[in-house]
């Protein structure tokens, strides 16, 4: 069993290296920091953490090939990988629509544009050149890295979609799929498992990262709190499919959208966050956290990613899972 952290880059990069060293020092094996447009660079905070640590492999969750060109994609994958001594590992996909929109891009054919980008990528961090005349890519003869990589990063792709999910199968080393709610695996597994036949590969050789939302503390009012607040500004751009889990809609979330994007009123939107919202993600203490990721084992999970807010004290949150929660699964 794995088991991984997720952060948003929506804090200061000192508190990253804090929580890595925390992570390396409790258990943890990899560490991984978002990319989200108008927050802090992941990496720069993970060529930090880097520095700062000797064990845990870091990795972005994601970068995506619109606003990064895959050239400076593996630019930036090879050189953290050289400064973390080889424990770099690339989460990539097609970023959020609704985001991208700000900067005026539009996500055209999102899969081509990931998984063209996932096999120049390869190529370039193999040492390889990587002309490309495709559908998102338009690559001439000189697309090679003029320096030669340490060796081909892993890529992990980020995933919600059916056939997003089936390209991890089919192209990946690994895979981030948002479970939201977290039993939502049992419908994610089918579709990386389709890919990853149709490429006669073989699902146990792909890191699936189970990828939830969690928020621990013994005080369950600040674990609901602090979930809240992420529910209220992501769950707006939840996939039909990913909201009918819990028995939910889009006209659900538009109150909340509008409190959170056009009034920009965060503790008005979380007040309208219900209990069913709240199943995105798992909030309590960590004997309730093991309740519900027992369910997860039974399903077959073998990487266990927790993501944010991880709780009301973040530092807190790392040492509990590390203490009660990996040991409990490692056995």
């Amino acid at each position: 069993m794995r088991f991984s952290l997720r952060f948003n880059n929506d804090h200061p990069v000192a508190n990253y290296v804090r929580w890595a060293q925390i992570a390396e020092t409790v258990g943890f094996d990899q560490f991984w920091v978002s990319d989200d447009l108008f927050f802090r660079s992941a990496p720069v905070i993970l060529t930090a953490v880097a520095l700062a640590t000797q064990h845990i492999q870091i990795g972005t969750c994601i970068l995506n090939p619109y606003t990064i060109n895959p050239a400076e994609i593996a630019m930036i994958s090879a050189t953290l990988d050289e400064v973390s001594g080889g424990r770099f590992n690339l989460g990539l996909s097609s970023g959020a629509s609704d985001f991208l929109n700000w900067v005026g891009i539009s996500a055209d054919k999102p899969r081509t544009a990931v998984v063209e980008s996932v096999r120049a990528i390869n190529r370039l961090l193999s040492g390889k050149r990587a002309p490309k005349n495709g559908n998102f890519l338009k690559w001439t003869d000189e697309t090679y890295l003029r320096f030669t990589p340490a060796r081909r990063v892993p890529i992990y792709i980020g995933a919600m979609s059916p056939k997003m999910l089936e390209e991890i199968g089919r192209i990946a080393d690994g895979g981030l799929p948002l479970l939201f709610p977290p039993e939502h695996y049992q419908n994610v597994i089918p579709h990386i498992d389709k890919g990853a036949q149709s490429a006669g590969r073989n699902l146990a050789d792909i890191d699936i990262a189970a990828c939830i939302w969690c928020s621990i503390s013994d005080d369950k009012s600040s674990a609901d709190d602090v979930l809240a607040e992420k529910v209220a500004y992501y769950g707006h751009a939840f996939s039909e499919t990913i909201l009918t889990q819990v028995g939910l809609a889009k006209a659900d979330f538009e109150p909340i959208e509008r409190a959170v994007m056009t009034e920009n009123n965060i503790n008005k939107a979380k007040s309208l966050i219900t209990p069913q919202m709240l199943q995105f993600g798992i909030a309590g203490t960590s004997v309730e956290l093991i309740e519900r990721i027992e369910k997860l084992t039974v399903l077959g999970v073998k990487h266990l990613s927790f993501g944010p807010p991880l709780g009301p004290d973040i530092d807190a949150a790392i040492r509990v899972i590390g203490q009660d929660v990996i040991p409990h699964f490692r056995k």
